[in-house]
């Protein structure tokens, strides 16, 4: 292979590599628009159920500390990692912690919302976020045989 060769190669290689990233930055701006159009319809669909709303709480990336947070919302996991606010954002509920946290509180940020949580996990367990969401809201004031539930949108 001669000096040309190498150099063309290269070029090709770097052209394929730029091509994957971008085709990874679109799916991944296109699953992150379809979640938020979910954690949207679930907050207007949870508002007009008049699903309950709670004080959030985040914990410390340790697991141990709690900590008060400015948020109102619906925790959409069991462990309470995982939340949607009023103003339909998603967050992520763990936090650095220590003192000043636990005196004045925090303020996660929120956090593009994943079409599958708990993806690539090391325990192997994901729930696509459609599901989750659906849940709770059958969990709420309308069950699973409310004839007024009304249809998560399909991506």
């Amino acid at each position: 292979m001669g000096e040309r060769d190498g150099r063309e190669w290269r070029e090709r290689q770097r052209d394929a590599v730029r091509a994957h990233a971008d085709a990874d930055a679109r799916r991944r701006a296109a699953e992150q628009a379809e979640a938020a159009e979910l954690v949207a319809w679930f907050v207007a669909e949870a508002t007009r159920r008049g699903l309950p709303t709670t004080r959030l709480v985040a914990r410390g990336y340790d697991g141990r500390g709690r900590y008060r947070t400015r948020l109102t919302g619906w925790y959409v996991d069991r462990a309470g990692t995982r939340a949607v606010d009023v103003d339909g954002r998603f967050h992520l509920l763990t936090v650095p912690g220590g003192l000043r946290a636990r005196l004045v509180g925090v303020d996660p940020e929120p956090s593009p919302a994943p079409l599958v949580v708990g993806a690539g996990g090391r325990d192997g367990e994901s729930i696509p976020l459609r599901t989750l969401l659906t849940r709770l809201l059958d969990g709420g004031t309308d069950g699973p045989g409310s004839t007024t539930r009304a249809a998560a949108p399909r991506g």
